[in-house]
C-alpha cells in the first residue's frame, strides 16, 4: 500500500494552519496510508505553541509530525527540508500543500487514482477554486457562484512573457475543464509527487527562496522524460493571499529577480534577449526593489537575497 506524506510549510500562519489541519482531519483514507508533516519556518508569533498544542493527539499517534526550522528558509528551502523527511520515511508520494487551504475529502483518493493510471507521468495538479469569499472580483459573480470560481485548472507557460499562466482563472466552473489532461507546470500550492522521480530530479532550487520555484521544478521533471498531469477530480480550495499582489516590493523584488534566472535559463534565445534589454530598463529606470532584483540576479545573491 503506497504511503502519502503531506507537507504543510508555516510561517506565521497558525489560523491557516490549524484550519488546513482541520480539513484534511476530514480526508477519506483508501488505498494508501497518510502521513502529515508541518515544517513551521521559524515563525516569530507563537505558531509552534499553538499548532503543537492543537495536533498533540495526532503527534503521539504518529500521524503528524512537527518540525521546526530555527529560521524561515523560504517557500523552497522550507519545504525542502519536509521533502528530506518525507523520502527519508519512505513516501511512495509526496504532496506540498499550502497552509491557506481547504481540502475536498476525496482530493488524495482521486491524486493516487490517476497517479497509479498514468505512470509516465510524475507531478499532478488538483483543480483550485477561490476559497468563498477570496475571489479576486467578488462583485462579478452571483451568489451562487462563489465557492466554485476557478483560480487553477493546470498551469501553462507564457514563454514570450516568462511567466506561468492559472488556466480557468477567474472563470466560473461550468465542467469546462473536467477532462484529465498533460500541463505545462503545477503550482506549488497543491503538488503531488511521485517520490522516486523527484529523488532522480532532486527538489525545490533553493535559489528562488519564493516564486518560480514552482515552474522551474515543473521544466527539470519535463526535461528529465517525467509527463505532469492536471487532475480535476482531486479539489481543493484555496484562501488566495491579497498582501503580496502586483505592485507590492516583495512582488517587486522575488518575481523581478527570479524571473530573470527562471528565465534565462528556460527560455527561448529571443526571450533571452528580451529580458537582458528588459533587465537594463529595471536598472535604470524600475521601482526600488526591481533594480534590487535585477542588481541581485547579476551578482548571482539568490535565496532570501538583499530582501528584508
Amino acid at each position: 500500500m503506497p504511503k502519502v506524506s503531506i507537507i504543510i510549510l508555516n510561517w506565521n500562519g497558525k489560523k491557516d494552519t490549524l484550519e488546513c489541519l482541520e480539513s484534511l482531519s476530514k480526508v477519506k483514507i483508501k488505498g494508501f496510508k497518510l502521513k502529515i508533516i508541518v515544517v513551521d519556518n521559524g515563525s516569530t508569533d507563537d505558531s509552534l505553541k499553538v499548532i503543537r498544542a492543537k495536533c498533540h493527539p495526532a503527534l503521539d499517534a504518529g500521524s503528524t509530525q512537527l518540525i521546526e526550522n530555527p529560521i524561515n528558509l523560504g517557500f523552497s528551502e522550507g519545504n525542502n527540508v519536509g521533502i528530506a523527511e518525507a523520502l527519508k520515511q519512505k513516501s511512495d508520494y509526496i504532496l506540498l500543500l499550502n497552509n491557506d487551504t481547504d481540502v475536498d475529502k476525496n482530493f488524495i483518493v482521486e491524486f493516487v487514482k490517476v497517479a497509479k493510471k498514468h505512470p509516465e507521468a510524475a507531478i499532478f495538479s488538483p483543480k483550485i477554486y477561490f476559497a468563498k469569499g477570496y475571489e479576486f472580483h467578488k462583485d462579478r459573480y452571483k451568489k451562487e457562484e462563489l465557492g466554485k470560481v476557478i483560480w487553477c485548472a493546470g498551469g501553462s507557460m507564457d514563454w514570450d512573457n516568462v511567466f506561468g499562466i492559472n488556466v480557468g482563472v477567474d472563470e466560473v466552473d461550468t465542467g469546462q475543464y473536467d477532462k484529465v489532461r498533460r500541463i505545462a507546470f503545477a503550482t506549488g500550492a497543491c503538488i503531488l509527487i511521485d517520490a522516486k522521480a523527484l529523488k532522480k530530479v532532486g527538489s525545490f532550487d533553493k535559489r528562488y527562496f519564493t516564486y518560480f520555484e514552482d515552474t522551474d521544478l515543473s521544466q527539470r521533471f519535463l526535461k528529465n522524460g517525467y509527463k505532469i498531469f492536471y487532475v480535476p477530480k482531486s479539489i481543493i480550495y484555496h484562501k488566495v493571499a491579497q498582501s503580496s499582489g502586483i505592485g507590492s516590493n516583495l512582488n517587486d523584488y522575488f518575481i523581478t529577480r527570479n524571473r530573470m534566472l527562471f528565465g534565462m535559463k528556460y527560455a527561448p534565445l529571443r526571450t533571452k534577449i528580451a529580458l537582458f534589454r528588459e533587465s537594463i530598463r529595471f536598472l535604470l529606470f524600475g521601482r526600488k526593489w526591481q533594480k534590487t532584483g535585477i542588481r541581485d540576479y547579476y551578482i548571482g545573491k539568490f535565496g532570501k537575497g538583499s530582501w528584508q
